[in-house]
């Protein structure tokens, strides 16, 4: 079942404040027992569920979410990569980290951490789109709307490497 007490805490959190839409979100939280998967750790699919909730928080702070209102857009994951590094078990406390690096002409792409302490536990890239009844919306358009600079800062190579290696992937899979 989706977080929905969590989603709405994100929400109430990030109307709570204004931040730009390239400022870092730092959020707090707790792994339940509904969160631990059979071999007692934090489900990897609960994990993505929790990165949902920090974009969702970040979103909302940012203005994205009135803007998409407004606008009659909506918000799709195109594409993420996860690494999985160290453990998080039940009752355990971790902060998350969420932020957009930047944009390229059709893509928002963001970058999240679960930390425990100094350690990272786990690390997403997100590739974002913004989309209307006629399809992906520009991101410097979605940028111009939040009333930010729409120069995007200069993609990582490591960001610009999984994309270049995506766009590689076979579409349809043979599988």
């Amino acid at each position: 079942m989706y977080p929905v007490i969590r989603m709405i805490k994100a929400l109430a959190k990030g109307r709570s404040r204004q931040i730009d839409i390239l400022d870092t979100v730092i959020s707090q939280h707790i792994a339940w027992p509904w969160d631990i998967d059979p071999w007692k750790d934090l489900n990897n699919g609960r994990t993505l569920t929790l990165f949902d909730l920090g974009r969702i928080e970040l979103a909302q702070a940012s203005g994205l979410n009135g803007a998409l209102l407004r606008n009659r857009w909506g918000i799709v994951v195109a594409g993420n990569t996860t690494r999985y590094r160290k453990r998080i078990t039940m009752f355990q406390r971790f902060e998350m980290r969420t932020r957009v690096i930047g944009w390229d002409h059709r893509f928002v792409y963001m970058e999240q951490a679960m930390w425990r302490g100094e350690e990272c536990c786990n690390h997403i890239l997100v590739r974002g789109a913004v989309t209307s009844r006629a399809g992906i919306v520009p991101p410097e358009q979605v940028v111009a709307a939040l009333g930010a600079d729409t120069t995007s800062p200069a993609l990582p190579d490591w960001v610009r490497h999984w994309t270049a290696a995506d766009h590689e992937r076979p579409w349809p899979p043979t599988i």
